[in-house]
């Protein structure tokens, strides 16, 4: 019988660095009460937002997975395929698989996601059908430093889909730019996906979809600390509240406490007055210009820009000076 090629390789790159518990607890005793973006992805928040991205309301994954489906050769040329192409919140792969179509010869493909579980099984499926392709699954939080694989490819290219770059507060952005750049070197290459300031109305409604999902999502981050940190926050006490702030240039999303009331987290207790609100994510939103001068300040030049036709969404091609 032959023998059947291993080409999906699993590695941890910084699991426990990051006190989930300290981190939890220093938010929500914070005025405004605050929580990272990056605890919604356990695997049901993994679950929800691979849902959001296929709603109607909620346009930056379909308008992205255009310019990558219109522009593919063009992406593909500009970041090469003698490089290792490393994706950072890889989730399902998805988005990677319109690239790839177009790489057939890229030898080395490396998603990084948070959430373990939803990793591995993704890479799993996608190294069965890239069967040249070696996979190097890393399960860390790309945002902190992370121990990366040993790789064969002397170049490499990030994947940024998503606009997750948005999620950042500006400091934390050009920290982790900068630190993105030092991972590449110089010649390295950063395709990232960036949203674009547009109408009020419609990102308002891309935050608070009909169905609920967004809604679902958000509060889902509160069964997550029930059940890992040993909360006792009641959903029904709670609700979701998403809104373009102009000023800030950015979408904020929050749960509101809908009464007086005390949490516990393990034999720590938390106070919310009615109206108070815990900030989730934040989500800004940029000018081709704007960005640009971001990267310019973090060590990126820009090499080429992929719109939509409506200027909704931009995909950026940026290399390490």
């Amino acid at each position: 019988m032959k023998a059947v090629k291993q080409n999906v390789h699993y590695h941890v790159g910084n699991e426990n660095e990051t006190d989930m518990y300290s981190e939890i607890l220093n938010g929500l005793k914070s005025s405004p009460k605050s929580i990272s973006p990056k605890y919604f992805y356990d695997k049901k928040g993994s679950e929800l937002f691979e849902s959001i991205t296929m709603l109607r309301e909620y346009y930056p994954t379909r308008t992205e997975l255009f310019i990558l489906k219109k522009y593919k050769n063009d992406i593909a040329n500009a970041a090469g395929t003698d490089s290792a192409l490393i994706e950072f919140g890889s989730g399902s792969s998805e988005k990677v698989r319109t690239l790839l179509e177009a790489m057939p010869d890229l030898k080395e493909y490396v998603p990084i996601d948070i959430s373990k579980d939803f990793l591995y099984q993704s890479a799993r499926a996608l190294s069965m059908e890239y069967p040249d392709l070696n996979v190097h699954a890393v399960s860390a939080d790309y945002t902190a430093k992370f121990a990366m694989p040993k790789l064969e490819s002397k170049r490499k290219v990030v994947f940024f889909p998503g606009s997750t770059i948005g999620n950042f507060e500006p400091h934390e952005m050009e920290e982790f730019l900068k630190q993105t750049a030092d991972q590449l070197k110089p010649g390295g290459g950063l395709l990232i996906g960036v949203d674009l300031k547009k109408d009020h109305a419609v990102l308002n409604a891309a935050y608070n979809d009909k169905k609920g999902v967004t809604r679902e999502f958000n509060l889902n981050l509160l069964n997550r600390l029930n059940r890992e940190l040993l909360a006792n926050f009641k959903l029904e006490d709670f609700s979701h509240h998403a809104f373009y702030n102009a000023e800030k240039g950015r979408v904020e999303m929050h749960l509101v406490s809908l009464k007086n009331q005390v949490i516990t987290i393990g034999d720590v207790q938390i106070a919310f007055q009615e109206g108070e609100t815990i900030h989730t994510e934040n989500s800004y939103k940029f000018t081709i210009e704007e960005f640009h001068q971001i990267a310019a300040m973090c060590g990126f030049k820009s090499k080429k820009v992929w719109c939509d036709e409506r200027q909704w969404f931009s995909m950026h091609y940026l290399e390490v000076i």
